[in-house]
This record gives C-alpha cells, structure tokens and sequence, in this order.
C-alpha cells in the first residue's frame, strides 16, 4: 500500500503552478532571467564568458533570494523590512513603563482635592462678598 505523508498545518501548503514552483517564484525567476541573460550576452565578448557568466549570476542573485528565501512564513521583504525598521527606525532603547492603577488613583484624588480646594475658596469669597454687601462696607464703594 502506497503512504502518502498528509501535513498537519494546510496553511503552509502552497499551491505550484508551473515546473513544481509557486507563483511568486515563476515571477522572480522570470524578473531575473529577463535582466541576467541579456546582461550575459552583452558582457560575453568584452570581458569573456566566464566573467560574464559571474556577473549574470550577481544580478539574478537577489531574484533568486526573493523567490526562495522564507523565514517564519515570512517572504525576504518582508524579513528585510522588519530587520530595517528594527535597526534603523525604532528607538534603541524602549523605556518600560507601566499602567499603574494605584498612580492613576493618586493623581485622580490630588485633582479631586484641588477642585475642592478651589470651590472652598470661591465659596469663602462669596460669603465674605454677602456679608460686606450687609454691612456695606464693599470695596470701590465710596462712604460719602
């Protein structure tokens, strides 16, 4: 009886198109054949073939990497954007800093106070103004 190994994780299985590759590889492929052959001829009888044949190489290079290189589930892009913004945009150092309820409690009771304090004052100056306006003995009121 013939075993076919079925795997576990479906998400990872990824469908090939042509010549048992996907896609994403055909395209990188074909995006790097259309610059390194090309190059190859040009370059095959000024500097010789093999020369030519190590400069075709460096140019599909990166096509190649793109095409294959995975890590994580993660394209070479993506892995490479990641490493940049890790490097080079974010800062070096990420202070630590907490939520703290008991801190948010405090600051919400010193806010509380001022408030109270502030409203005691008014209230004060109120009824210091009714009592002078009894009396009357208010400020700018000329006696005369």
């Amino acid at each position: 009886m013939a075993y076919v190994p079925v795997p576990k994780d479906l998400s990872r299985v990824k469908s090939k198109i042509a010549f048992n590759m996907t896609k994403r590889q055909l395209i990188c492929f074909g995006g790097g054949a259309l610059l390194g052959v090309p190059l190859f001829f040009l370059l095959k009888a000024p500097l010789g073939s093999s020369t030519a044949a190590m400069c075709m190489m460096l140019v599909m290079l990166p096509f190649f990497l793109l095409g294959m290189y995975e890590k994580n589930g993660q394209p070479l892009e993506k892995v490479v954007a990641n490493i940049v913004r890790m490097c080079f945009l974010r800062p070096r150092q990420r202070p630590y800093r907490t939520n703290n309820f008991y801190a948010a409690l405090e600051r919400q009771d010193r806010l509380d106070k001022e408030v109270y304090h502030i409203v005691h004052r008014k209230a004060q100056a109120d009824a210091r103004g009714a009592s002078a306006d009894r009396t009357g003995n208010r400020k700018g009121k000329k006696d005369g």
